[in-house]
């Protein structure tokens, strides 16, 4: 009998102390851009897949293969992925952050929290810090879903495709593409 009550209290103790991570549901997750050309002409393009994980130290990673990219046009999703992006290169954006596991973990379902975090975007060769704020909304006991409080807004020349984006702009005999993107995701984590 002592056993089963040593077990048992060991057994908890063990899940207390190391939580399952939080993985990111690709179905249930979006990451979008919009791309601006003509000036004004704007079109809202998407990653089909998404991975990650929130673990329980609170480090959070994302990675999102660039040759999943969707703009709704196949000639240009390959271009963007050969020209722009250069996947055979480049193949993943990878991004991080530390997220304040202990204001998650307090979360009851159905608390909203605004948090300021600071993440890291690694895309083409180069990194670079990126404050963003997001809004975790905690769904059930083991169900987050993070949204962007506001759209990121990456710049082209901080990760080296402007190059490519200027390609792109000759092919298509366009007079502009911003190099300012615009990027909105939403996160559905499950533990």
């Amino acid at each position: 009998m002592k056993r089963l009550i040593l077990g048992t209290a060991l057994t908890m103790l063990s899940t207390t102390c190391f939580a399952a991570p939080w993985n990111v549901d690709n179905q249930d997750s979006s990451v979008n851009f919009i791309s601006t050309k003509k000036g004004n002409v704007a079109e809202v393009n998407r990653f089909n897949q998404v991975s990650g994980q929130l673990d329980d130290s609170g480090k959070f990673s994302l990675n999102i293969p660039l040759s999943s990219v969707s703009t709704n046009i196949e000639i240009r999703d390959t271009r963007v992925k050969d020209i722009l992006f250069e996947v055979a290169k480049y193949p993943e954006l990878a991004l991080s952050a530390q997220v304040d596991k202990a204001k998650v973990d307090a979360m009851a379902a159905g608390d909203t929290l605004v948090m300021k975090v600071d993440a890291k975007i690694s895309l083409h060769g180069q990194s670079k810090p990126m404050p963003m704020s997001v809004v975790v909304a905690k769904l059930k006991a083991n169900e987050l879903m993070v949204v962007s409080h506001g759209p990121l807004i990456v710049n082209a020349g901080d990760f080296d495709l402007t190059k490519g984006i200027d390609k792109l702009r000759d092919i298509a005999g366009l007079p502009v593409i911003s190099y300012a993107v615009p990027v909105s995701f939403i996160l559905k984590l499950s533990q």
